[in-house]
């Protein structure tokens, strides 16, 4: 970047002033993966209406809200997502959730069921303001039930308890959903929700979700060699093809997982590594010792992931080879850190209009 000649001071001085009181302040300097604040303003999401095609979930004129979010839950209509709520990802979980509503045939037919632990009526709010006609609901989650178990993994922001918040899923959202689609905040859609949801989980009992699977991956770099040289630990995988999933994206029946208590059986393997470092990830690493080798395959088309690069230096990544319907920024690097600081990635670009955030310069109302 060339230097500012001496002989314009006043042209400096207003590109300095203007760069510190209107550009959006960069978050790069620091590890958090966005700049959202108290103070920050997203715009309102279009409403999306139904094709004609959609089934119609009927409703009371009459019955108040609350009656009517429960017809719409318990709706065998329903389409269920599930994903977490914070103030830190706030602005990437507002993309996802317009990426969804606008690439769905029937957006009326969603509900969102959303899991925070603090700033409860702020993040209601927000959702309320930017998409008026959405149906959700908050659901408060206990950072207390998960925080014992938690090791230190080697990304400080894995181990947040809300990391591990969709490990409760099936005791938090109501008995009568039975299936939910989970869904990281880093992500957008570029296809209909619907074809993720209507996913086959089979006859058997055991299966209990689906994601897609990299069998190609390294798996046993998800654990440490304390765990492969210890002859029972090792065996955990000896009647399974296990292979790596990424936890960001899956269709989990739940009433097998309660039928199953497999929040249980995560919860064993999480204390056990309180007592012996058996892998080194985060939150990951538990759901793969119970269900690796037992899940639905889906097409690798449905998690695009990694594009957030590796989780020390956050480099761009591409694209697998192959179709797309859902891009997944996991990783270190989130796209509106990026965007922010002007450092974008090439796939940044495809997030970008899905950014709902109120900027100095927009014309939007």
């Amino acid at each position: 970047m060339k230097s500012t000649p001496k002989s314009k001071p006043l042209l400096f001085l207003f590109f300095l002033i203007f760069h510190l009181f209107f550009l959006p302040t960069s978050s790069s300097t620091n590890n958090n993966a966005s700049n959202s604040n108290s103070n920050t303003t997203f715009k309102e999401a279009p409403k999306f209406y139904n094709s004609q095609t959609c089934s119609t979930i009927t409703i009371d004129i009459d019955d108040n809200n609350n009656n009517n979010n429960e017809k719409y839950i318990c709706s065998e209509e329903t389409i269920h997502v599930a994903m977490t709520l914070d103030t830190t990802y706030i602005r990437g979980s507002m993309a996802a959730v317009l990426s969804v509503l606008q690439h769905s045939s029937c957006p009326e037919n969603i509900f969102f069921h959303f899991i925070c632990s603090s700033n409860t009526s702020l993040l209601n709010t927000t959702i309320s303001k930017s998409f008026p006609y959405l149906k959700f609901h908050l659901y408060n989650f206990d950072n207390s039930i998960v925080s014992g178990l938690i090791s230190t993994s080697i990304r400080s922001a894995l181990d947040c308890p809300l990391n591990y918040a969709r490990s409760y899923l099936a005791n938090l959202i109501p008995l009568c959903v039975k299936r939910v689609v989970y869904l990281d905040s880093d992500l957008i859609l570029v296809d209909d929700i619907a074809k993720l949801s209507a996913t086959e989980l089979g006859q058997n009992d055991n299966t209990v979700l689906a994601a897609p699977q990299y069998c190609n991956a390294n798996f046993t770099s998800y654990f440490t060699p304390t765990f492969w040289s210890n002859p029972s630990l090792s065996l955990t995988f000896s009647n399974r093809k296990a292979c790596y999933f990424n936890t960001g994206v899956m269709v989990i029946d739940l009433m097998r997982w309660r039928s199953g208590d497999y929040t249980t059986k995560i919860e064993e393997w999480m204390e056990l590594q309180k007592r012996m470092r058996i892998y080194e990830l985060g939150s990951l690493p538990p759901f793969l010792l119970v269900f690796a080798g037992n899940i639905v395959s889906v097409d690798h088309r449905w998690n695009q992931h990694g594009l957030g690069g590796d989780n020390f230096r956050g480099l761009c990544r591409d694209l697998h080879p192959g179709p797309v319907s859902l891009l997944h920024w996991s990783g270190k690097g989130k796209p509106w850190v990026r965007l922010d600081a002007n450092r974008p990635c090439p796939l940044d670009a495809l997030w970008a209009p899905y950014d709902l955030l109120q900027t100095p310069f927009s014309l939007d109302s």
